[in-house]
């Protein structure tokens, strides 16, 4: 406890010094023998004075300890973590949409672009709320939303996605994968990949991909269960050790993804961001309590006891 011991706020502490000299100031303004004592003897003036004055200093003592704790108190002590009142917040989710000529094969009715679309409105309607971002890729990749709570936004830009608006054909998907990746580095999360295959050539690269990154990657396959391109896709999901969903009619492989991707880790520095150092300061306020009573109380004895006289 004493190796973590410091001040949320020392710069508060700064105050103790000016603290002390209003103290001083105050009790000089309030002494009634102040002009006395730069004129006579100490001793004589302490015969000649009637009543007890050590209450007195006893009392502007407790008043300078109160205002100390008071200091202390703002300046925030603290020697334990406490979680952070947004450390539950879920971890984002990107979304990579592939959006090449392959996806307007109409095997899957009405097409496969249109399947996957729905699937990123069903995607964005289970998790309202909670961060997601989309990504299109063909043969170039494009970041169209950060992670966002506005999860409305990702399904109407997915709905105008079509490979006649990307730039270049092809399916470069760790180029999709390197975009996401630093997207996510500051706060981190997992990725779905929502295509109907990968390139099998490419391989090699989704391996070091996942040699150097920690994202963890899902894979949505929208085709049929026969299609040609299911072993590229098993291959590329074991290259990135990935798990693939195959689309269903209902909502059974969405309900999956999002089961899973609630489990993905924060990077280290979002981690960190889930604990904060707890406010202790308020300890002391049950002390200030006290001291406040006693001096009030003493105050009120004072007034009872002029007026009796």
């Amino acid at each position: 406890m004493l190796a973590n011991f410091h001040f949320i706020r020392p710069y508060c502490l700064l105050f103790i010094p000016v603290v002390i000299l209003v103290w001083w100031l105050v009790r000089r303004a309030h002494d009634p023998l102040r002009g006395w004592r730069s004129s006579m003897d100490h001793e004589l003036l302490t015969a000649l004075t009637v009543g007890d004055t050590t209450r007195d200093r006893w009392r502007s003592v407790v008043v300078l300890v109160a205002w100390l704790l008071a200091t202390i108190s703002v300046a925030g002590p603290t020697w334990h973590l406490e979680p952070s009142p947004f450390s539950d917040d879920p971890v984002p989710l990107l979304l990579l949409l592939l959006a090449d000529e392959s996806m307007d094969q109409d095997d899957l009715a009405p097409s496969r672009m249109e399947r996957a679309r729905l699937k990123v409105a069903d995607i964005a309607n289970s998790r309202k709320g909670q961060p997601l971002g989309l990504i299109a890729y063909a043969g170039t990749a494009h970041l169209v939303l950060p992670p966002t709570r506005d999860t409305s936004v990702v399904a109407t830009m997915a709905a105008e996605i079509s490979p006649a608006i990307m730039p270049k054909d092809g399916n470069s998907l760790i180029d999709a994968l390197q975009l996401a990746s630093r997207t996510l580095q500051q706060s981190g999360g997992s990725v779905i990949v929502i295509a109907d295959g990968v390139p099998v050539e490419g391989a090699a690269a989704l391996t070091r991909f996942q040699q150097s990154s920690s994202l963890p990657v899902q894979i949505l396959e929208v085709a049929p269960a026969d299609s040609a391109d299911a072993s590229a896709m098993d291959a590329a999901a074991a290259a990135l050790k990935a798990r693939v969903v195959r689309i269903t009619p209902d909502d059974e492989d969405v309900r999956g993804l999002i089961r899973d991707a609630a489990r993905s880790p924060r990077t280290v520095a979002a981690a960190d961001r889930g604990t904060r150092w707890a406010e202790s300061g308020w300890w002391l306020v049950p002390v200030l309590c006290v001291l406040t009573l006693v001096s009030f109380r003493r105050t009120v004895s004072n007034v009872l006891q002029e007026r009796d006289s």
